[in-house]
């Protein structure tokens, strides 16, 4: 048998304090409709369509082996790989690539243009260029060296700023993006380090010529080359969290990256 269930039950003490509800996590598709963007798909496949095109001409009117070494052709095949992720992303309506992947290309061939520009093509250059770098590009090798340290490294700020939001850079990957330069110096050094001495083109660049120089002058300019790159990082992603939010009015649904 069972106990008689009471009539009067005493009411139960209150919980102290508000009770709180545990956050549920909501996808973004269940709040608003995302909706394509044919303008940033249409000019991310231009952008990747030129980083590839550029790099494919360096490809065939060189050699490709010396080609590959040169930061700017590997930063302009991440770009074209990035730009064709994003615009696949941009036309489908889904979720955009990683902030820290898009701020780490763009810091890339930011980096590719700047050195070309400052400390190669200009005639107060402070480093002189040697081997086939040293002669003036002309002819389809002359629209291929335009595209990669100038009209791609535009597209990708224009990109960066137009069509997507701010405030997704961090400065803890700051740090992280300048892994790869510091792989590529190590990449470089080796590279001279195993071709014969007075081989042409032993080091890509000037300002890390051993033969020329020494390590102890070329770790020197390393290590000004990375504070410099690190700055430029710090600037990005101050810029990131400064910069008006120019997807904002661009459509009232969907994803704005």
């Amino acid at each position: 048998m069972t106990a008689p269930i009471p009539r009067d039950i005493p009411d139960l003490p209150a919980i102290p304090g508000k009770p709180a509800l545990k956050p549920t996590p909501v996808p973004a598709t269940a709040v608003v409709t995302p909706v394509r963007r044919p303008a940033a798909t249409v000019f991310r496949l231009l952008v990747a369509a030129a980083a590839a095109g550029a790099v494919t001409l360096e490809l065939v009117l060189g050699d490709a082996s010396r080609a590959l070494g040169y930061f700017a052709v590997q930063s302009n095949i991440l770009l074209a790989v990035v730009m064709l992720l994003s615009a696949r992303r941009a036309w489908t309506a889904s979720r955009p690539l990683p902030g820290a992947l898009l701020g780490a290309t763009l810091l890339y061939v930011v980096i590719a243009a700047a050195v070309h520009h400052l400390l190669l093509a200009n005639d107060a250059r402070p480093f002189a260029l040697t081997g086939e770098a040293a002669a003036e590009p002309t002819g389809w090798r002359a629209l291929s060296q335009a595209v990669l340290h100038t009209v791609t490294p535009v597209a990708a700020v224009l990109d960066w700023l137009l069509l997507t939001t701010p405030g997704r850079l961090h400065l803890r990957q700051a740090s992280t993006w300048l892994l790869y330069p510091l792989a590529y110096l190590a990449f470089s050094l080796g590279r001279g380090e195993l071709l014969l001495p007075g081989s042409t083109d032993q080091y890509l660049y000037p300002f890390l010529d051993v033969g020329q120089d020494g390590y102890k002058k070329v770790l020197g300019n390393a290590l000004l080359l990375g504070l410099a790159f690190y700055a430029l990082a710090l600037l990005l992603v101050g810029l990131d969290h400064a910069r008006p939010n120019l997807m904002r009015h661009r459509g009232k649904t969907g994803f704005r990256l």
